[in-house]
């Protein structure tokens, strides 16, 4: 195979995109002393910039609840620019869906920790992902929303 034909997959660059920090009930909620509901959320979406050049989006959104009062909430959108080359069409998504979330986590994990604990509370540590199953329940989603529109 040629040079030219060879797959390439390149990390540009790796940014946070957007980021926010919210304490609706401070500083009164820093004298509770029980320990907070954690849930978090994740979302990814990739999409092309330019020719053979992509930017991924990981979103990570913990919330903190004692009862139905939020200790915080923070977002993290964690991005990167990916250059994806001689790749068929097909694995395009998948690379932009599992590969390129896989890299980003961990800067996302570094950056919902050091914001937590910037901000007062003791430190929340998000355990590792499997993008691919993530990856893989929105496929199947996906199909089944498609197959119940046709349906209907």
């Amino acid at each position: 195979m040629s040079e030219e034909q060879q797959p390439v997959f390149a990390i540009e660059k790796i940014y946070v995109k957007d980021l926010s920090l919210e304490i609706p009930h401070a500083p009164q909620i820093f004298l509770e002393r029980e320990s907070p509901q954690i849930d978090i959320q994740l979302h990814t979406e990739g999409k092309p910039v330019a020719d053979n050049i992509y930017e991924a989006i990981l979103t990570v959104t913990v919330t903190a609840k004692l009862t139905e009062k939020t200790l915080f909430l923070v977002e993290v959108a964690q991005a990167g620019i990916f250059q994806i080359q001689n790749v068929p069409a097909a694995d395009v998504e998948p690379i932009l869906g599992i590969t390129c979330p896989n890299i980003l986590f961990p800067y996302a994990r570094e950056t919902v920790s050091d914001v937590i604990t910037r901000a007062g509370f003791l430190p929340v540590i998000l355990s590792p992902m499997s993008f691919e199953a993530l990856y893989q329940q929105r496929q199947q989603a996906q199909a089944e929303q498609e197959q119940e529109h046709q349906t209907h």
